[in-house]
């Protein structure tokens, strides 16, 4: 046997059905799936399974988002009262969380750490086309 990884296309039908549902289980659950053998599984076995993966994942994204709106509101709750509590602006209230959650200034790490969305942080998204030229976009952008 090879050492040598397949690609994509090299695999069978079954080596890609066990790959996709190795990530459709960690996406369904957050973790690898552990002591389940498909080896012997069929393309309808397979078929099966991703249709209840498909209903675990959609519940899991409507549960993550509900979790990270709350999340949100708590955060700006946070800084609110930060706010009202001596800090003389947002940046400031920021740093402290980021003091008192240990994630040293990392906003992404923040946002894990109080459960935010990722990107909570991110610069505001530039709406209008003719300015993406500023920040590095080289293309033509007829407006």
């Amino acid at each position: 046997m090879s050492n040598e990884f397949k690609s994509w296309e090299e695999m069978t039908v079954l080596e890609q059905y066990a790959c996709q549902f190795w990530d459709m289980y960690k996406d369904a659950y957050g973790v690898r799936p552990r002591g389940i053998d498909t080896s012997s599984w069929t393309v309808e076995q397979f078929e099966a399974e991703f249709e209840g993966l498909s209903v675990a994942i959609e519940q899991e994204s409507i549960a993550r988002k509900e979790a990270e709106a709350q999340a949100s509101h708590a955060f700006e709750m946070r800084i609110a009262d930060l706010l009202r509590s001596g800090a003389k602006d947002r940046e400031m209230a920021l740093r402290w969380v980021h003091e008192a959650e240990g994630s040293n200034g990392d906003d992404e790490y923040l946002c894990f750490c109080v459960g935010l969305p990722y990107g909570y942080f991110k610069e505001e998204i530039i709406q209008d086309p003719s300015e993406w030229a500023d920040i590095g976009c080289e293309f033509d952008v007829k407006v």
